[in-house]
């Protein structure tokens, strides 16, 4: 420890420690402008510099650190000066138009002015005239009040690792601009935003739908409501309103956020909200009062399971509703309607993760932590197309790559924007994912590089891999995934060389009718190498939508109840039924590709969805359609009007996450608090309180006050859950599961010292080829995916400007030897062909893709995906396959 003096007080802090840090732990304001404490210091401003007695200049507190015997003065008479002195040079080439800039009340250079009394500038001499730049949909630069301290140069290429913009020229006509003094929609820029929210003066400011003033503002701070990092941040309200959102610096995303994190809110307030109860009449849809809708839906669950029994009905929860919503939405089909017919998205999604991982771990979660990918030393990801469907994620991949040294494989279909970084890059053809993994082990075995005391005191079953590996060549994968055999050997070579290996996938791995198996491979590899228990390494499913993983928690799954006790457990059946207070059923559930194949044989007569869409995230929507529409009786509860919703017989409105309370459990197990910031919009209610009203009405007399009641009940019955609680939650910003206890700190990553199942199961997997290959009659496979600017089908992004603007419709991505042989221009409306539909989209002719490769995002209604995609499913868990299908592509003749 050092022990110095700041404003004649006598501390101690750390060797190495800046004046800037100490002064700010002893809750001395030091002022910057250019600081950021993700940033390495670089003291441009120089508007944090202090007087060190004996030094024979001002220091920059931010990069000068404490030494024994230092005396240290934060505003004496010559700090004053100098300071007031830069704000008057600041000021000299700065607008003075403070009482209409938009950042006013919250502008550093203004509060510092205030602070200092300076009104104006004593020099003149040339000023700035550069033109707004306003190219970008969601804000706008403006270089006449840039004051160069580079903060947003650093953020963007330190920490969002996106290089958009730099410093050009030198002197007074030194200037922030993306390369070649493009406009910034035209740069390598991907909206995040993180610029903007670093910026101390007016330079780069949110474009605003509505005029307000910082000081007039209310601030909540809650989850992002989008994919499953669980990103934290504020939301701004006036009148009722979410005007603006900024980031929070917390963890997962330490203060990062992508576009739609940052831009995505104006759904919230959007004309198209459902704000009444809505019941089908002669094929019309009339305003109701919720005891009318109640009335009817409780009646027709009562006139179904009478006469068709429990079976009868089934439910859809959400990833998109919080913990406690899905809680009680299982509760209501287990324990009041006395069937276990309940599933959600996860089964398009991670079903194969959660019985994958589940059999070779013993629990079927991301297995450590965000912010462990700094830690890593190699980085697999496949599967994932990172950087846009998990942004806050992929940046802190090239971190860890561009800081730390990390190697970097990446195995996907399409030539993805993080493949530029990577150290191998293996394009395989989709559905290959178990022979490249074998591919991989087999050199791996071969080469004597695999971690034999791990895998003799911590797994069984590696004599039954071996069999199958050692028959597997690394020439046999190349031929099958359709890449050099030397890129496997050396992507075998540097992840089993690594100290710390961790792989990151998402759907391009799950979403098959092999895709349990897929999800084994990658659980093989990892033990193969003892690549699992440890800090910076992992198997690591990135799950999509913000609560997933807790839906899948929280018992929204046909086979379990929360906490993934099993439903035909006598003995947690007992336990439940008990807790509850009813008689439950002992047989798993239907899954939602069963619920829909039963709903068209007329075996399913009611369904209730609860914030999901099939009718565009579904695979095979001529079917999904067919389906619903034989329904006897469709209730759906959502925020807006969705294409599902358009055929159900009640609609019922729900409120956004910003209009309640809740948790979300994101992608590493995080539980993390959403908190209300306004009343909701029009005659909506919560999801919660909707489902205990019903409950309500069909016997079950339970009333929670608040979710926090609720999560007391899921802690009772949750083991994983145990010692969670809001309190808990907010004092130390979230906690991850397991945490069975009220005095356990939550668990940071999984399997250390031992496996949830005891020894982690190596499992002996051979390669099958897709359900569905290209052929004379379809010749292309197509994969889909997700993409930056949309999310899921829209039900949210659909609503908001800058987003539709950026990604305003379908396409299908087309090598250019394929466009060419099809006479096929780029910006073409084409049509695509599969065994189940046709649709019409516009070709986008691009090399990122092979020859005999398509690639649609699945986002769009019109023109969708999943009118082609493939509903055959992987006999294990459910899940269809997705990721393939063989299609043709025809050229429209006029």
């Amino acid at each position: 420890m050092v022990t110095f003096k700041i404003n004649g007080q006598v501390v101690k802090a750390p060797e190495g420690t800046t004046i800037l840090e100490a002064a700010k732990k002893m809750g001395i304001e030091i002022p910057t402008f250019c600081y950021d404490s993700r940033l390495k210091p670089h003291g441009t401003c120089r508007i944090c510099v202090v007087e060190v007695e004996k030094a024979k200049s001002l220091q920059a507190a931010c990069s000068t650190p404490i030494a024994e015997g230092m005396s240290i003065w934060t505003e004496s008479e010559p700090v004053v000066e100098a300071r007031k002195e830069i704000l008057n040079l600041l000021l000299s080439n700065h607008p003075l138009d403070c009482l209409t800039c938009d950042k006013s009340g919250n502008c550093t250079l203004q509060a510092l002015c205030q602070k200092y009394n300076i009104t104006g500038s004593t020099h003149q001499g040339q000023k700035s005239r550069y033109e707004r730049d306003e190219s970008n949909p969601f804000y706008y630069v403006d270089l006449n009040k840039c004051i160069l301290c580079r903060k947003c140069v650093l953020v963007c290429s330190e920490l969002q690792c996106s290089d958009a913009i730099g410093v050009a020229d030198r002197g007074f006509a030194s200037h922030i601009t993306p390369p070649f003094e493009k406009d910034i929609e035209h740069s390598n820029c991907v909206s995040c935003g993180n610029c903007v929210a670093v910026c101390p003066t007016g330079a780069l400011v949110p474009k605003r739908k509505e005029k307000f003033s910082y000081g007039e503002v209310q601030i909540v701070q809650t989850t992002c409501p989008y994919c499953g990092v669980g990103c934290q941040m504020e939301l701004l309200v006036k009148n009722n309103k979410v005007v603006e959102v900024r980031p929070v610096f917390a963890k997962p995303n330490d203060g990062l956020l992508c576009v739609k994190g940052r831009f995505g809110f104006n759904f919230i307030n959007h004309p198209d909200r459902l704000k009444k109860p809505l019941i089908k009449k002669n094929g019309t849809f009339v305003e109701a009062t919720w005891e009318e809708a109640y009335q009817i839906i409780v009646d027709k669950i009562k006139e179904i399971k009478e006469k068709y029994g429990s079976d009868a009905l089934a439910g859809l929860a959400s990833a998109r509703c919080t913990n406690e919503e899905n809680y009680l939405m299982q509760k209501l089909f287990r324990a009041v309607i006395r069937t276990n017919n309940i599933d959600h998205c996860a089964r398009l999604c991670h079903a194969s993760t959660v019985a994958g991982l589940a059999t070779t771990l013993g629990s079927g979660a991301m297995t450590n932590s965000i912010a462990e990918v700094l830690d890593a030393d190699v980085i697999f990801v496949t599967g994932s197309n990172t950087t846009e469907t998990h942004p806050v994620i992929g940046a802190k991949i090239r971190q860890a790559i561009r800081h730390n040294g990390a190697k970097l494989i990446v195995a996907e279909p399409r030539r993805i924007d993080l493949a530029k970084d990577a150290d191998v890059f293996l394009q395989i053809k989709p559905g290959t994912n178990v022979a490249l993994m074998n591919g991989l082990m087999s050199v791996i075995l071969e080469e004597g590089l695999y971690d034999e005391d791990f895998i003799r005191n911590r797994t069984e079953n590696f004599s039954e891999l071996k069999k199958i590996i050692t028959a597997f060549s690394a020439e046999k994968a190349a031929e099958i995934c359709d890449v050099d055999v030397q890129d496997i050997r050396k992507a075998a070579r540097i992840y089993a060389a690594g100290e710390k290996g961790a792989i990151y996938y998402a759907m391009g791995i799950t979403q098959h009718s092999t895709g349990t198996q897929h999800v084994m491979s990658i659980s093989n590899l990892a033990l193969l190498c003892g690549n699992i228990g440890k800090e910076g390494v992992g198997v690591n499913p990135l799950r999509g939508q913000n609560n997933v993983q807790g839906a899948c928690d929280m018992g929204a799954l046909p086979n379990v109840y929360p906490g993934y006790q099993k439903v035909n457990s006598p003995e947690v059946q007992e336990k439940f039924e008990k807790a509850w207070g009813f008689k439950l059923s002992p047989n798993a559930g239907l899954t939602l590709p069963e619920m829909l194949e039963k709903a068209e044989n007329n075996e399913l007569k009611l369904l209730y969805i609860m914030g999901e869409n099939p009718l565009v995230s579904d695979p095979d929507i001529n079917h999904v359609r067919k389906a619903l529409e034989n329904l006897d009786f469709l209730v759906v509860q959502d925020i807006f009007l969705t294409e599902t919703a358009q055929l159900a017989d009640v609609i019922l409105p729900a409120v956004s996450f910003a209009e309640k309370d809740g948790t979300f459990t994101n992608t590493e197990r995080r539980v993390q608090l959403i908190q209300k910031a306004i009343k909701p919009i029009g005659d909506a209610k919560p999801d919660w309180v909707i489902l205990m009203e019903i409950m309500d009405r069909l016997g079950y007399k339970k009333e929670y006050l608040h979710p926090s009641e609720i999560m007391e009940e899921i802690a009772a019955v949750t083991p994983q859950y145990g010692g969670i609680n809001y309190f808990r939650i907010k004092q130390e910003g979230g906690l991850q599961w397991p945490c069975p206890t009220k005095d356990h700190p939550g668990t940071k990553y999984l399997h250390q010292g031992h496996f949830t199942r005891g020894k982690a199961l190596f499992m002996a997997v051979d390669y099958q080829q897709p359900a569905e290959n290209a052929d004379e009659d379809y010749p292309l496979i197509l994969t889909t995916g997700r993409i930056l600017y949309q999310y899921h089908t829209r039900t949210m992004t659909g609503r908001v400007e800058g987003l539709n603007k950026k990604a305003p419709e379908s396409y299908i991505e087309i090598h250019p030897e394929t466009a060419n042989k099809h006479k096929i221009e780029d910006g073409e409306i084409i049509r695509v062909i599969s065994r189940r539909g046709a649709i019409f989209t516009k070709a986008r002719v691009v090399d990122i893709v092979n020859k005999n490769i398509v690639f649609m995002p699945f986002h769009y209604a019109e023109g969708a995906a999943n009118v082609l995609t493939n509903n055959t499913l992987d006999e294990n868990c459910k899940i269809p396959e997705l990721k393939v299908c063989a299609v043709k592509i025809e050229k429209i003749e006029i």
